[in-house]
């Protein structure tokens, strides 16, 4: 730098010089810096011609100066006189102007007064040297005469130190001064313009003064650029090169425009002797070309000079704009390295297992090919920082450490990424032994787990078990870990705390397994080494084995169990006491084993659980940081297509939300119970209600898919894809949480399988219901939030439990006849939607497109409160229907399921939502009898009749909770009708009902009492509809076909499923559930049956109305014919209904008999 400034200051220096040198020859040239007067100045008075240098010379050179007749001649101002004389005579060279001037005074038309005075004058007035002066006297001869006397007696008057000469003629002139030196005017010859003359002077002396001003205006130019500050920024240094390189065109202009102003006056000059080879030029001629190319030969100089300055101040200047371009450049470099370095220094995991390493190591790969650009911008930039140190630039001292910076920062980055790389791959070496090992381990235990027990209890089996074992034990040399502290000492530099307790824990598994095989091998030593006769187990019945080899390890345990019995129900008793208790020490030893190989299997399954999990995290976190964050990745901007932008969250979902569910709870609590497999369903229960952020997931997936479909060509999701090295595309990965929360259920399955008798089997069950439910729920919502059309909040119907396609066929009492045969015969494709509160009704329109765009879409139509709802369980001929009726029967609907099973859940979920309202109902009706009547104790229950006390109490408890249902028995009570369609009168004795329909209120707190009137049916009413007659089987309840005779129902003994949870019976120890299977044997006395529940064991006696309760509503209820009822034949139909209008509540059954 300054070196720089020295050389500047030299360079400024020797321009100074140059220039000064140029302003002063310029006045030397023109005598300016002697006499400063320019013809310009005194043009007017150079135009009076009273004196003029005509351009002669006389004999020895010395210039000619005339003075022309000019009558005026007294009249000119003194200072005027003075102006011209001097102008005139500083024109000449110095050499010439020091020989001296010869004046010619032409006198000849004047008088000798003016002579004299004019004499007189130019001798008082001349400023230069004189060398002779020659008088054209006048000629006339009066003034003649007297000039030659007056002259010869008056010549001391006029003070000339040179001789006067007065001459008579121009003959006389021309003995003086040669012809060719004398002007047209005086005889001679010399061409002489005055006015050409004037002009000439005027535009050499503007010539000289434009060099000297260029001189001058560069000497200032060239300070300027010296003396400005160099910016420190680009910009302004662009902006300061370009104005001076634009001033220092505007100069060279001038100076080419000046050159053209010397060569116009030069060529003007010499033009006679272009034209006429022949022509001389005057002496003053060539004096003019002379001057003019000495001020021509300056104006060059001149450039010159500025032209070498200007070469090294614009050096100067591309060179600042380059060192600033350099700083720029280091700035932005500088930070990108650092960013860069930064990542680097994040790379600090390394790893939990060799998928998640090798993806580590993906990742670097990719980091550093990103990262490459930067460093050979970076090292691109030293090498130009090294270029202008050896080009000596003026700021070398600035740019050197820059450039040492820069190259330290690239070498140390590819020092440490390839640190990292050495790391990841130890770690990933680590990793394969860990995982040999695990795979050793594991294939050890199954090969424990699939020897067959039956086959060792034999020396030839056990010999050959033995044989497996001790192969297998023989490739442990290259894949288990065999000293614990050597891979401590090797990996000592990648073992952190978590990797190493993984460590510890393969090792302990690994001796585990090895402490196994010598159990096995001790254990099957002992069998190998038995007496020549061993005790043989009988094998076992063909159907308890399973002949091919095991593909499950579900098998196992079964297989082991047969095995076992077969050999202790065949024992050979004969044999003696020693090998009876050496079978069962083998028996004792199989069922360790047994034992055992659950557990192997249950770990594998933990294993297998843990290990999807963690490499599903790992995809997810794949797909957003290699997907979603590219979408805000201002790089990758130019390649997302602007119908794509801010679509992030309709194509991902809330896939980060389960991300980091995953990541940061469930699969951490997962690897809690690694050692306690058994008990893993507790975790599903504790972050259950975490799962249900599927559903959402699962909702948005329809126009995920569609927007996937619009854009999977997009280059942008292509470059992603090639970066991530994927060979699948994103929608293989969007596909992936739907594909995990279906995956649950079948590892849960598969655990449960192994742990029925562990601690946590009860879990693990409730934990398979509980994802069951939430699959369910995802599917269900799938469809329900495809339903168009509905004016309400679906949300307010309560919860969603069954979905699906039926045909419908309509049977109202109200309508045209036309179009209720119509209705009748052509069925209605309708989707179902079963709510907890209502059953809606819609139709399912198919659509177009591929994929979740095919999915269907449902039109709402009508739905059904269903606290006005019944159903008839059964429809004539057709075990696929049933029907769903509406206001006591005034709107019927004939669904028919695709299949008897479909039908079955249906009935089942739409009695228990109306078991649920009735209950509410009852429980109503008999926490207001209870608060009026006293509770009596049930009796005990025993292998024996109950005593009659007893049975007496609860026969008078059962009565009065019959009351509410029915005020003339069973088979006389219908439903009353709804309190707005009319006014309830009581049933006379002798109408009877052939159709009854149990009815509850859905709000059974706060009701004003129970109705205990029962009314008939009309006829007409009755065959409006389906009725009785026409199909007593499929009425909404049986009918009495004996007569008319109201009575008590028989229950007929036989086998009945239980549809509903009774836990009053007269024992507390005999209780029954829904779905137990129950037998009933005998009727006892005052109403009881005596009932067995098949399902546990136990037996108790039941009061009949509960126990028509507990049957009577269920689908699957139905009357055997049995060794103790002959051929008495019961069949069992029920209807049940809840009405918001009706206040009543009963219960019919109708005894067919065969």
């Amino acid at each position: 730098m300054r070196c720089w400034l020295k050389t500047e200051e030299m360079a400024l220096e020797e321009l100074m010089q140059r220039l000064n040198a140029v302003s002063q020859c310029a006045d030397e040239i023109m005598h300016q810096d002697i006499i400063p007067i320019y013809a310009a100045d005194i043009q007017d008075q150079l135009k009076k011609q009273f004196a003029y240098l005509s351009g002669g010379r006389g004999g020895d050179g010395c210039p000619v100066i005339t003075f022309p007749d000019y009558p005026a001649f007294s009249e000119i101002p003194e200072k005027e006189f003075q102006n011209v004389l001097t102008y005139l005579t500083s024109i000449p060279s110095l050499r010439d102007a020091g020989i001296g001037f010869i004046l010619v005074i032409d006198r000849r038309q004047d008088k000798w007064t003016s002579v004299k005075a004019s004499i007189l004058r130019i001798a008082a007035s001349f400023p230069g040297n004189l060398q002779l002066v020659l008088v054209l006297r006048p000629t006339g001869f009066f003034h003649r005469a007297l000039s030659d006397i007056a002259f010869k007696f008056n010549k001391d008057e006029f003070k000339m130190k040179v001789p006067i000469i007065m001459l008579g003629s121009v003959s006389e002139l021309q003995g003086y001064i040669d012809k060719t030196q004398l002007t047209e005017d005086l005889g001679g010859t010399l061409d002489y313009c005055h006015n050409r003359w004037l002009s000439r002077r005027t535009a050499i002396e503007g010539f000289a003064q434009k060099v000297k001003q260029t001189a001058q205006i560069l000497q200032s130019f060239g300070t300027e650029l010296a003396e400005t500050e160099l910016p420190n920024d680009v910009q302004s240094t662009s902006s300061l090169l370009a104005t001076h390189t634009e001033k220092k065109d505007k100069m060279k202009e001038d100076i080419r425009l000046a050159v053209e102003q010397g060569d116009d006056i030069l060529g003007s000059i010499t033009k006679p002797v272009t034209e006429n080879p022949e022509y001389k030029l005057n002496q003053d001629q060539l004096d003019n070309q002379t001057t003019v190319e000495r001020l021509l030969a300056q104006l060059h100089e001149t450039e010159t000079a500025f032209d070498e300055f200007w070469i090294k101040h614009q050096q100067k200047l591309e060179q600042c704009l380059r060192l600033r371009n350099f700083e720029q450049n280091f700035r932005e470099v500088k930070a990108a390295l650092d960013i860069v370095s930064e990542r680097l220094s994040a790379f600090t995991d390394v790893g939990n297992s060799c998928s998640h390493v090798e993806h580590i190591l993906k990742d670097l790969a990719n980091f550093e090919e990103k990262s490459c650009e930067t460093i050979a911008r970076a090292r691109m930039l030293a090498s130009e920082g090294d270029a202008f140190i050896q080009s000596n630039h003026y700021a070398v001292d600035s740019i050197i450490p820059k450039c040492s910076e820069l190259h330290h920062l690239c070498d140390a980055f590819t020092t440490e990424t390839e640190r990292r790389r050495n790391l990841l791959n130890k770690s990933l070496e680590l990793h394969g032994l860990l995982e040999k090992s695990m795979k050793w381990c594991d294939e050890g235990i199954y090969l424990l787990a699939s020897q067959p027990v039956d086959k060792c209890q034999s020396q030839d089996g056990a010999e050959s078990a033995l044989q497996e074992i001790e192969k297998f034990l023989d490739t442990g040399a290259g894949n288990k870990i065999k000293e614990l502290n050597k891979i401590y000492r090797e990996y000592a530099h990648i073992l952190n705390e978590d990797l190493k307790e993984h460590v510890q824990k393969v090792f302990q598994k690994q001796e585990s397994m090895e402490e196994m095989f010598q159990k096995r091998q001790v254990s099957l030593k002992k069998l190998a080494a038995k007496q020549t006769r061993p005790v043989q187990p009988v094998a076992p019945r063909p159907e308890a084995f399973v002949k091919s080899p095991c593909t499950s390890p579900g098998l196992q345990r079964e297989y082991v169990s047969n095995s076992e019995g077969s050999a202790l129900r065949r024992v050979n008793y004969r044999k003696g006491k020693s090998e009876m208790t050496e079978l069962h020490q083998s028996r004792g030893g199989s069922t360790m084993d047994d034992e055992e190989n659950l557990a192997v299997l249950r770990q594998h399954v933990i294993n297998e659980l843990i290990e999807t999990e963690r490499a599903y995290v790992e995809e997810l976190l794949c797909v957003l940081e290699g997907y979603a964050a590219e979408m805000d990745n201002p790089l990758m901007a130019h390649l997302i297509s602007p119908e794509l932008q801010n679509k992030k969250d309709i194509l991902f979902g809330n896939m980060e939300e389960i991300y980091h569910f995953h990541n940061r709870i469930f699969l951490r609590e997962l690897e809690n119970y690694i050692e306690y497999p058994e008990l893993v369903g507790r975790c599903f229960l504790d972050q259950m209600k975490d799962f249900q952020i599927y559903e959402k997931y699962c909702q948005n997936k329809p126009r995920s898919e569609s927007l996937w479909r619009q854009f999977s060509d997009s280059v942008f999701f292509q470059e992603c894809q090639r970066k991530l090295d994927h060979k699948l595309s994103l929608d293989s990965y969007l596909l992936k949480p739907v594909q995990r929360i279906t995956k649950y259920q079948l590892l849960l399955k598969e655990m449960l399988k192994y742990s029925k008798n562990c601690e946590g089997a009860e879990d693990l069950q409730e934990a398979l219901t509980s994802i069951l439910g939430i699959l369910k729920a995802v599917n269900d919502s799938m469809h329900q939030i495809a339903i168009t059309g509905y004016d309400g909040n679906l949300n307010e119907l309560g919860k969603l439990l069954m979905q699906g396609s039926f045909n419908v066929w309509t049977d109202h009492k109200k309508g045209h006849s036309k179009v209720k045969d119509l209705a009748r015969f052509k069925p209605m494709q309708r989707h179902l939607f079963l709510h907890e509160k209502a059953v809606l009704f819609c139709k399912k329109r198919e659509e177009n497109g591929e994929g979740y765009e095919k999915a269907p879409s449902y039109s709402y139509k009508h739905s059904l409160n269903m606290a006005a709802v019944g159903i008839t369980e059964n429809v004539k001929g057709d075990a696929k229907k049933f029907e769903i009726w509406y206001n006591a029967r005034e709107e019927v609907y004939i669904i028919q399921a695709p299949t008897p099973e479909v039908k079955a859940t249906w009935v089942n979920e739409i009695r228990k939502v109306l078991t649920s309202q009735l209950q509410a109902c009852r429980e109503a009706s008999q926490h207001r009898t209870l608060e009026q009547t006293q509770s009596l104790p049930l009796p005990t229950s025993s292998c024996t009749s109950p005593s009659r006390n007893h049975i007496r109490n609860t026969k008078k408890l059962e009565e009065r909770k019959a009351d509410l249902a029915s005020l003339e028995g069973y088979g006389t009570t219908v439903a009353p009708k709804c309190p707005e369609k009319g006014k309830a009168s009581p049933t006379s004795p002798d109408k009877k009902a052939k159709r009854h329909e149990v009815v509850s209120d859905p709000t059974p707190f706060g009701l004003r009492g129970w109705a205990k009137t029962s009314h008939s049916l009309d006829v007409s009413e009755e065959n409006d509809g389906w009725s009785s007659a026409e199909d007593p089987l499929n009425s909404s309840d049986a009918e009495e076909e004996g007569g008319g005779g109201g009575g008590e129902l028989k229950l007929t003994p036989g086998k009945y499923t239980v549809v509903t949870d009774y836990e009053k019976g007269i024992s507390e120890e005999f209780t029954v559930k829904s779905g137990d299977l129950v037998q009933l044997i005998r009727e006892g006395e005052d109403g009881l049956w005596y009932v067995k529940n098949l399902s546990t064991g136990r037996e108790g006696w039941i009061p009949a109305n509960n126990l028509l309760m507990l049957i009577g509503n269920s689908k699957s209820a139905q009357s055997l014919s049995s060794s103790e009822s002959g051929t008495a034949s019961s069949t069992l139909s029920t209807s049940s209904s809840c009405s918001d209008s009706c206040n009543a509540s009963s219960t019919s059954f109708s005894d067919i008999k065969g």
